[in-house]
């Protein structure tokens, strides 16, 4: 399944390593250190011009992508477990001959 980041920005679910919540954990040394380590390496994503809320960090086709994201972790999460649900719904009735 996918993942709607924000703009026109999606990612296989199975490609996220991790959701990360900028407002939370955005001001701690290793989160500006990694950001500004994947900006100097260019594979930083920006998806929009509004400010990030959340970093989504995901191997897309053996590359380590970061997005930048305006939507938040939370409704990000909140998208990902409605796409689990659905998936699992999906598992469970393929045997059903209803």
């Amino acid at each position: 399944m996918i993942l709607h980041l924000g703009g026109d920005a999606v990612v296989l679910t199975e490609d996220i390593i991790a959701i990360i919540d900028l407002e939370a954990s955005g001001q701690a040394f290793i989160n500006k250190e990694f950001i500004k380590t994947a900006e100097e390496e260019g594979f930083i994503r920006y998806i929009s011009q509004d400010p990030p809320k959340s970093m989504i960090l995901a191997e897309v086709n053996k590359n380590t992508v970061l997005y930048m994201s305006p939507i938040s972790s939370v409704t990000l999460m909140k998208r990902s477990k409605y796409i689990e649900d659905i998936s699992f719904d999906r598992e469970e009735n393929k045997g059903d001959t209803k």
